[in-house]
C-alpha cells in the first residue's frame, strides 16, 4: 500500500504567522492623524459605540464591541444584515458606528451607509480602501491593508481579520489609556469567577483584624513572642513599640534565626530578633495589589497599616483561600 506524502506542518504553520507578523508591522506603519481622529470621535460621543460587520469582519466586529464594552467604552455589535431590516432602530445620531469591511464595498455594510450619513451618526470606516464606498463615507478611516493573506489561495481571510482585529485592540487600549482606566473600573465589567475576585477584593475584606490580630510589644521575650504568633496562627506577629506605631515583625523565620544564633528565648527582647520595619500595604489596597508585594519581597504576610499603626495582617493562605491567587 503507497504511503501519504508526509505534509510539513510545522513550515506551514511558521510560514502563516510570518505573513500575519507582515501584516501587523505594516499596519503600525499606515497609522496616522486618522487613528487619532477616530479616537476623539469615540472619547466625546454623547452615545455608544456600535461596531458592525459582514461576515468573518462581523465575528472581528463582535470581539473589537466586546474588547470596547470592558474597557470603559460602551459598545455593541449590530449584524448590517439585521439593520436593514429593522436593527437600525438600535442606532442614533449620538452613536459612534465602527463599520468593518476588507474591500470596503460589502453590499450589506454600503446599504446602511446612507441611512447612517441622513441620521448624522459619526461613521469609522475600517477597511483595506480609502477610495471604496465605505472609505469616502466614513468620518475617520483606518487603513486596514494586509498585503496577502496567510491562505495559499490568497482568499480565505486570515492576515487581513488579523491585523482589524488588532486595530481593534489598539483603539480599545488608546480609549482606555486616555480615559484613566483603572483596574478597579476593568473589575466592574468583569464581576464574575476568579478575575472579580482577583480584582474587587480589598485587604480589608480578608485581613485578620481585632482580637485575631498577633501583636506584642517590642520589650517582650522571644517567648512571649512566639506564643503569640502560635495564638495567631498566621507564622507571623506585628511588633510595637510604647506609642502602638508599628516597629517590625517577628515571624516563623526570625524564630529560626534565633534558635540557630542560640538567643534565649526567655532572656532575648523580641526587638532584638525581630524583621524591622516589615512589608505594609494601606487599608483599602486591591488583594491582588498585596498578593504582588508578598510575592515579589518573597514574604508570605503583610500588615494592613494607617498612620503607621497596625490593623490587620494579610497572608498567602487568605489570598489562596478567596481565589485571589
Amino acid at each position: 500500500m503507497e504511503q501519504p506524502v508526509s505534509f510539513d506542518y510545522l513550515a506551514s504553520a511558521r510560514r502563516t504567522l510570518e505573513i500575519e507578523v507582515e501584516a501587523l508591522n505594516k499596519l503600525s506603519g499606515d497609522l496616522d492623524e486618522q487613528f487619532a481622529k477616530a479616537c476623539e470621535m469615540i472619547l466625546n460621543t454623547q452615545g455608544r459605540v456600535i461596531v458592525t460587520g459582514m461576515g468573518k469582519s462581523g465575528h472581528i466586529g463582535n470581539k473589537i464591541a466586546a474588547t470596547l464594552a470592558s474597557t470603559g467604552t460602551p459598545a455593541f455589535f449590530v449584524h448590517p444584515g439585521e439593520a436593514s431590516h429593522g436593527d437600525m432602530g438600535m442606532i442614533t445620531q449620538d452613536d459612534v458606528v465602527i463599520a468593518l469591511s476588507n474591500s470596503g464595498s460589502s453590499g450589506e455594510i454600503v446599504a446602511i451607509l446612507p441611512l447612517i450619513k441622513r441620521m448624522g451618526t459619526a461613521l469609522i470606516g475600517v477597511s483595506s480602501n480609502p477610495a471604496s464606498p465605505l472609505g469616502t463615507a466614513s468620518n475617520a478611516h483606518l487603513l486596514v491593508a494586509a498585503q496577502r493573506e496567510a491562505c495559499p489561495l490568497n482568499l480565505a481571510p486570515t492576515a487581513s481579520t488579523t491585523a482589524a482585529l488588532a486595530m481593534g485592540d489598539a483603539l480599545a487600549v488608546a480609549l482606555l489609556e486616555a480615559r484613566g482606566f483603572t483596574a478597579e473600573d476593568f473589575a466592574f465589567s468583569h464581576p464574575g469567577g476568579a478575575l472579580g475576585r482577583r480584582l474587587l477584593m480589598k485587604v480589608d475584606d480578608l485581613m485578620h483584624a481585632g482580637e485575631q490580630l498577633p501583636c506584642v510589644d517590642h520589650d517582650v521575650s522571644l517567648r512571649d513572642a512566639l506564643m503569640e504568633v502560635t495564638r495567631g496562627g498566621l507564622g507571623i506577629t506585628a511588633v510595637v513599640d510604647s506609642s502602638g506605631l508599628l516597629m517590625g515583625v517577628f515571624t516563623d523565620g526570625d524564630l529560626r534565626r534565633a534558635l540557630d544564633a542560640e538567643l534565649d528565648l526567655k532572656q532575648t527582647k523580641v526587638s532584638n530578633a525581630m524583621t524591622l520595619g516589615g512589608k505594609r500595604v494601606a487599608p483599602g489596597t486591591l488583594a491582588a495589589e498585596a498578593a504582588h508585594v508578598m510575592q515579589t519581597s518573597r514574604v508570605n504576610a503583610v500588615v494592613v497599616t494607617q498612620d503607621e499603626r497596625p490593623l490587620g495582617i494579610l497572608n498567602m493562605h487568605d489570598l489562596m483561600k478567596a481565589g485571589v491567587l
